[in-house]
């Protein structure tokens, strides 16, 4: 949409706009926001509103907790399912100190600062994420009962798939705001869902990434209903990925995504920690279609790391291991990170594996370095990370304990 603020506040008059969300993440990527009446937008534009930081997860800002949100008028979107009358809009805002100068535990504006330096080097780097989510029904006091939607498998139809008028929904209602899913289906869990998006660059990606949880608790909600994203709703059915799909162009041409590649395997055991972040995220990985080894290959949804088929601009890769507990905007930063140092580094890209390993005996298994297995054993492995403190602020690491 790529609104000025001048912009924005001529729309938000005509389109009798009163409410504005000023919206950001924490460090573990769930999104905060305060809303501020539409009469306070240039004073927000000028100046920004303060919150206090010391009650946001991660921001630890116990004597001098005052911080900033400065709106990005570029990010304006309407709230569609609130009321036509009083609308409500909502914009992702950076995060300043009182002497104007960025937060160090500001992800959002990490990544687009790490995007940068990719784009001053000649990349220009792509996202596109395939999110998985269950829908739950509600008891009479409105909480989930862990009981699914339906009971239908992967790519069925209505009317075993119940979850196909609600994904219309929730696609409809990202086009609203601008934002345009490629595909979504049924999963193969019961209950279970899946939404994919086209690429985009790293920080419209992200945000997308953000806004649609909101919308699909939202719509899921408005429907008696609950949605999960958590790594592993159901002990006996298949877990909830973040699958992305990542390429790069350089000076206008496409980026072999087999360059790419050696990267994400080199520095993998240590971005754990921030792709999978919560116990939970360990009862998925290795089990069913998620991926427990550090390997690659070609149209292979055993590995960690694919190369689908596709031609031209689709040409891309897949990394398989990340969930919805990450915070997007951290993700991509390290995974822009890792395939740039790959790239300047010239490191070798592994032979592919090119087995089936959900099928693979135990003694070929043995060959194969393992993704972490815990949260300790990731955390161990990020905590000896230089990778990480070179591209990281000490604000974020201290957030994830390291």
């Amino acid at each position: 949409m790529n609104y000025t603020p001048d912009e924005v506040l001529q729309y938000v008059a005509e389109e009798d706009v009163k409410f504005i969300r000023m919206a950001f993440c924490d460090l573990y990527g769930k999104q905060r926001n305060v809303a501020i009446m539409a009469e306070e937008l240039p004073r927000a534009f000028d100046h920004g509103i303060a919150f206090d930081a010391s009650a946001i997860s991660g921001f630890d800002m116990d004597v001098r907790s005052d911080l900033f949100l400065r709106p990005n008028a570029a990010t304006l979107r309407e709230l569609p399912w609130r009321p036509q009358s009083g609308r409500v809009a909502h914009m992702f805002c950076d995060i300043v100190r009182p002497d104007g100068t960025s937060f160090d535990g500001d992800t959002r504006a990490l990544l687009r600062r790490t995007a940068e330096s990719a784009a001053a080097k000649g990349y220009e780097f792509r996202f596109g994420t395939e999110m998985e989510f269950y829908l739950f029904k509600l008891d009479e006091q409105g909480k989930p009962t862990g009981e699914p939607f339906d009971e239908a498998g992967y790519m069925d139809v209505a009317p075993e798939d119940k979850g196909e008028n609600i994904r219309r929904e929730i696609c409809l209602t990202l086009e609203r705001m601008g934002i345009c899913p490629e595909s979504s289906h049924h999963e193969s869990g019961p209950g279970q869902n899946e939404i994919d998006f086209r690429y985009a660059d790293p920080l419209t990606a992200a945000d997308n990434a953000v806004i649609f949880r909101s919308v699909v608790r939202t719509i899921a909600a408005l429907n008696g209903l609950w949605a999960d994203f958590s790594p592993r709703p159901l002990a006996d059915a298949d877990g909830n990925g973040m699958h992305i799909n990542l390429s790069a162009r350089r000076s206008g041409a496409e980026v072999p995504p087999l360059q790419l590649v050696p990267g994400l395997l080199h520095r993998i055991r240590e971005m754990t920690r921030f792709l999978n972040p919560i116990e939970a995220s360990y009862a998925r990985l290795g089990r069913d279609k998620a991926p427990a080894y550090v390997t690659w290959s070609e149209e292979n949804r055993s590995q960690l790391v694919r190369v689908p088929a596709a031609a031209g601009e689709y040409r891309r890769l897949e990394l398989r291991s990340p969930d919805n507990a990450a915070n997007p905007y951290l993700t991509f930063t390290l995974l822009i990170c890792a395939c740039m140092e790959g790239i300047e580094r010239r490191i070798a890209l592994p032979e592919p594996t090119n087995v089936n390993l959900f099928r693979t005996d135990e003694e070929t298994l043995r060959r194969f370095e393992r993704l972490p297995v815990t949260l300790e054993e990731a955390a161990a492995a990020a905590a000896e990370s230089d990778f990480l403190r070179a591209n990281l602020p000490a604000q974020v690491l201290a957030g994830y304990g390291l």
